[in-house]
């Protein structure tokens, strides 16, 4: 982790955005805590100096959006300028600074949030479940002291970032699943939108048809905040009462081989939804058992993320995490024509999904089949591999069918993070995250802090 020189020494506490982001800056710096391991880069300097001038901003009653003095977490996918993108790799360690900011982030700025650094991830965004031998691995909050368990990923170190206090947060990428994974895993919030919502440039690569930009938060207010900064555009639907939502509860393959935490929790917050008026239908999609047993959702991102990497494997192919590399590596074997037919066979199923889920508001499906599994179960390739397919099994088929979610925290108690997804299709964001804002109280179980 490289740090900018700044004297971080605490003021009296108080409510300034200059004190919160010394906060943040402290947390990140603290013995026996997660930084190193969460984040690569840290901009202390300038993330103070960014915060004077919101503090100036508010006092003059002038601030540049909701999120405007909010502390942001960066994924290191993206371009901040000055500063070398290292995708969690040290492939890209050497390679040249960023010449300006991706538009994410440079939205981001204009709507006054201070960044405070880049963010850990699996190396090159490839995988759900966080690992990262380059920079370490930061664990899961959940009983942390006890066990350690993985983040989740690939956004991994921006779910952290938030958990443990360092952001308020975290902007990550989603191809299929790598923003809501790991808020589900951590307890947090987490907004994949469209494709096409958020700008892309700026951010490298993985399998540019499922890319997608996204938000960690502990909020979906917060969520709806910073979508709005980074769409640059928002017109909030207006979710119809609680009893006159009518959502679709999908059956099938993605509700199958749960953890019996994920399907009590799961269970247990359908029925507190459909106690608060709200109707829940039962809806098998016969042709999305397609999806496990043809695997057109892997085969072509699977053909894409080679593509992407195909020269710089050939070039330090030894440099890379191993099992990145072989899974990389498994796009060498797919052919044209067989991208093709999976790209054929995603169209047919994204016409079904759309006849089927027309009538209703929205669906719901658990984010992760597991909950989090402590590191020391990833003894072998084979387990890894295992584990990984488990993990983005349900979130990926969103990115498939080229659509939008949201997860909440289900869990109760000291029960292990779950989360339940509501999730869209065809650019419904504005009503997904109305829809979401609506039924967070009720399937958190308590009003949502901020």
């Amino acid at each position: 982790m490289t740090v900018d020189d700044a004297d971080l020494t605490l003021q009296s506490v108080d409510s300034t955005i200059n004190a919160h982001t010394r906060r943040c800056l402290a947390a990140i710096a603290a013995s026996g805590g997660e930084g190193s391991r969460t984040f690569t880069q840290v901009y202390a300097q300038s993330a103070l100096t960014e915060a004077d001038a919101a503090d100036q901003r508010h006092q003059r009653g002038t601030a540049l959006s909701r999120v405007d003095g909010s502390a942001v977490a960066v994924k290191d996918l993206f371009d901040v300028a000055g500063q070398t993108t290292w995708a969690g790799s040290m492939v890209l360690r050497d390679a040249p600074a960023a010449v300006a900011d991706a538009p994410a982030v440079a939205s981001l700025r204009r709507g006054g949030s201070v960044i405070v650094g880049k963010t850990n991830m699996t190396e090159f965004a490839y995988s759900g479940l966080g690992l990262n031998p380059h920079f370490g691995t930061p664990a899961n909050p959940y009983r942390r002291a006890v066990q350690r368990r993985i983040p989740g990923g690939s956004s991994s170190g921006a779910a952290i970032a938030v958990t443990d206090g360092m952001a308020d947060i975290g902007l990550g990428t989603d191809t299929g699943g790598s923003v809501r994974i790991p808020a589900a895993l951590c307890g947090l919030v987490g907004w994949k939108p469209s494709a096409r919502r958020i700008s892309l440039a700026g951010v490298w690569p993985l399998a540019p048809t499922f890319d997608s930009v996204g938000v960690i938060a502990r909020s979906v207010n917060v969520c709806i905040d910073t979508d709005a900064v980074l769409a640059e555009a928002m017109s909030m639907a207006a979710p119809p009462p609680l009893n006159r939502l009518r959502l679709a509860r999908v059956r099938g393959y993605i509700e199958t081989e749960l953890d019996s935490e994920v399907a009590d929790a799961y269970e247990s917050a359908i029925l507190r939804l459909a106690r608060a008026g709200v109707q829940i239908v039962d809806l098998n999609i016969p042709s999305l058992e397609r999806v496990p047993r043809e695997l057109p959702g892997v085969t072509m991102p699977t053909y894409e993320a080679f593509r992407t990497h195909e020269k710089l494997l050939a070039q330090c192919a030894e440099a890379y995490d191993p099992r990145v590399r072989y899974r990389l590596e498994l796009g060498r074997r797919i052919s044209a024509e067989e991208y093709a037919a999976a790209a054929s066979v995603r169209k047919e199923l994204q016409r079904a999904a759309t006849d089927a889920l027309q009538d209703f508001d929205a669906w719901l499906l658990p984010t992760v089949a597991i909950v989090a599994p402590p590191f020391a179960v990833f003894d072998s390739d084979e387990r890894y591999l295992a584990i990984n397919r488990k993990v983005l099994r349900n979130a990926s088929l969103i990115n498939f069918l080229d659509g939008c979610a949201i997860t909440l925290p289900c869990h109760e108690g000291d029960s292990p993070p779950v989360g339940l997804s509501i999730a869209g299709l065809q650019v419904r964001d504005a009503r997904v995250l109305a829809i979401a804002k609506s039924l967070e109280p009720i399937v958190r179980m308590a009003a949502p802090g901020e």
